[in-house]
């Protein structure tokens, strides 16, 4: 054997305790190491507090996870599993607040929402209102 194996609990300790990452610790499935490193080494201020890199992991948790169910029902509502850019663009463009934070955003292969102005629209005559005396059943 080369006692390259598995580590063992040493003689003092009955059980070694597994490390925790901080996601784990905050209950989160956003990285919190990386978005911490990317704080740092994005020069956006001198020091990063570590609680920092766990709020901006929740808040972009949340964001996520909101426009993947906003999407996500956009595209069951056009009978399909699996969400493309399009659901993505019809769900945030139909939801008030999405629509506010993306407001200066693209997305690629999005199209446009669906929109008529109502004055293309052709005028209804008194013929398409009242009851038609042509066509009824004898």
């Amino acid at each position: 054997m080369s006692g390259r194996g598995k580590k063992h609990a040493a003689a003092g300790k009955p059980e070694a305790v597994q490390k925790r990452s901080k996601t784990a610790k905050a209950g989160l499935q956003f990285p919190v190491g990386r978005v911490y490193r990317f704080l740092k080494r994005g020069n956006y201020a001198e020091r990063i507090g570590p609680g920092a890199a766990i709020y901006l992991a929740a808040v972009l948790e949340y964001l996520s996870a909101e426009i993947l169910e906003v999407a996500g029902n956009a595209a069951q509502d056009n009978q399909k599993k699996r969400i493309l850019p399009r659901h993505i663009q019809l769900a945030v463009r139909n939801d008030e607040e999405l629509n506010k934070l993306f407001s200066g955003v693209t997305i690629a292969q999005g199209g446009v929402l669906p929109n008529i102005h109502s004055q293309l629209l052709p005028k209804r005559t008194v013929r398409d209102h009242g009851p038609q005396g042509q066509g009824g059943s004898q």
